[in-house]
């Protein structure tokens, strides 16, 4: 009979998926030899760990996802053999075998949930902390808000009482990224504070740095605080980059549209010539960025919302990037409405709805949101289907006058009241 290691050289050339499949398989089933030496029981583990691997893997590229998962139960009885650390890291690696699996993450989630139950069984602390940790990055992608935050509450009242900072530093960003999803930045800040407050007392890894980085900046965007989040954007965008990340791509759109909302579209194509971000510059998600770039910089809706329609995928996939822009398309249409109504004291609405090529009820709608904003003084005359636009009024400064009048009288009074006193 052959040996694991032959049957695993053999499924390791072999051309055909099904074939390497059963020889993996056979490599698992077959038990360990009982009169082995010491070091040949090693040999044969390690060779039970790499067929383990190589049918993960086989199954991720023949995006079979339930194949994984049962890769993932098998290895549960072979890790009770091996060290706890390296259990883990076995799990983790099959785990990742899911990343490029499309619509994987409700098989992912189930196999989570039977493996954190397993760990709990078996006390691997450490294990379970990892996988409640992956369970959370999952609901977060999921937009699971509330199991995701009832899990994080868990595991931080676990993860203070141990001790461990870098997977407290990770829950905690984690935690940040979810309240944010919910809309509480108050609480998403506090969040990262405490993120890098844990960071700050370990040796931080450059990923973990970068993740904590693009954080900030995405907070300072939504505060409108441009300048500090493309400092922040910048930063990760850096560091993934010296590492080859293909997350860097993000960061990268992020810091091209903080030049956008700071009405700097022209520092685009000048930000893409730097020797980091060159390589990036043909790709369709920077292309896209440019494309919103230039029809700022035209202040043209019609280019803006052709670039939309062009580039959904590249502008709507990412929550961040879609909620910038449409603030910005919001304020390029309130900029066109602003100068073709300007010169008129009456203007129809139809007329301005067909100069910035709009739906009529789109624009009377952003119309009426304007006046009531105060951006211009005037009416809606639906009736006439007209905007009448009035002259900024002067403001009548005698009624300020008379309450401060009002106020030194007030005091003299008072005064003389209290010499009064003091004389009667």
């Amino acid at each position: 009979m052959p040996s694991k290691e032959e049957l695993l050289k053999e499924a390791n050339s072999s051309s055909d998926p099904k074939r390497a499949e059963a020889l993996y398989r056979e490599i698992l089933a077959s038990p360990l030899s009982e009169h082995a030496s010491v070091e040949e029981k090693e040999a044969e583990l390690r060779h039970q760990e790499a067929a383990l691997i190589k049918l993960g893997e086989l199954y991720r590229d023949q995006n079979n996802a339930k194949g994984v998962a049962e890769v993932i139960n098998l290895s549960r009885g072979f890790v009770s053999s091996i060290a706890k650390a390296k259990t883990a890291k076995l799990i983790r690696t099959l785990l990742d075998c899911f990343n490029t699996i499309p619509d994987s993450q409700k098989i992912q989630m189930d196999v989570l949930h039977e493996n954190i139950e397993w760990a709990k069984r078996e006390k691997r602390i450490f294990l379970k902390h990892s996988l409640e940790t992956r369970l959370v990055g999952l609901q977060l992608d999921t937009q699971q808000y509330k199991p995701a935050l009832a899990l994080i509450e868990t595991l931080l009242t676990e993860l203070k009482r141990l001790d461990d900072k870098m997977v407290l530093t990770e829950v905690h960003l984690l935690e940040s990224r979810v309240y944010r999803g919910i809309g509480n930045l108050a609480k998403a800040k506090a969040a990262l504070t405490s993120a890098r407050t844990a960071a700050n007392s370990i040796y931080c890894p450059p990923h973990l740095q970068a993740r904590l980085d693009l954080q900030s900046g995405i907070l300072h965007a939504e505060d409108k605080d441009y300048t500090t989040a493309y400092s922040y954007f910048y930063e990760t965008f850096e560091n993934l980059s010296t590492q080859d990340d293909p997350s860097a791509l993000g960061a990268l759109k992020y810091m091209l549209l903080c030049k956008v909302m700071l009405n700097l579209p022209e520092d685009v194509t000048s930000l893409l010539s730097i020797k980091l971000a060159s390589k990036y510059a043909q790709l369709r998600d920077v292309e896209s960025m440019r494309a919103i770039a230039r029809a700022h910089q035209k202040r043209n809706l019609a280019d803006f919302e052709k670039a939309l329609r062009d580039y959904r995928q590249e502008l709507s996939s990412d929550p961040t990037i879609r909620t910038h822009l449409s603030a910005l398309y919001d304020t390029l249409l309130e900029q066109n409405l602003l100068r073709i109504v300007e010169p008129y004291s009456v203007v129809e609405i139809e007329y301005i709805a067909q100069q910035v090529g709009q739906d009529r009820q789109a624009v009377e709608l952003k119309l009426s949101q304007m006046i009531l904003d105060k951006v211009f003084h005037g009416v809606l005359d639906q009736g006439r289907g007209c905007l009448l636009i009035f002259e900024e009024p002067e403001a009548d400064r005698a009624y300020g006058a008379a309450i401060d009048t009002l106020e030194q009288v007030g005091k003299v009074v008072d005064s003389l009241y209290a010499k009064t006193v003091k004389l009667a």
